[in-house]
């Protein structure tokens, strides 16, 4: 009778698959901050209510003010 016996490590793939995924998302969030219409978003929060009002926005239109033409908001 042959006795085998196999070791696998199966904390590597979880490091090599957790190192993927961990790249991916950092990849999503370097282009979410790049893009153009989320610095357009964040500047337009950074105003005042008044501020808006004379831009004749609401706080709560602003990302469908800077979306409108992409998603259905």
């Amino acid at each position: 009778m042959a006795n085998i016996t196999t070791n696998t490590n199966s904390a590597a793939w979880g490091f090599s698959l957790g190192g993927v995924f961990r790249a991916m998302g950092e990849a999503l969030v370097t282009l979410s901050e790049t893009n153009s219409r989320v610095r357009r978003v964040e500047a337009l929060q950074a105003l005042s209510d008044d501020q808006l009002a004379a831009k004749g926005l609401k706080r709560e239109d602003i990302a469908r003010h800077v979306f409108g033409d992409m998603f259905y908001l």
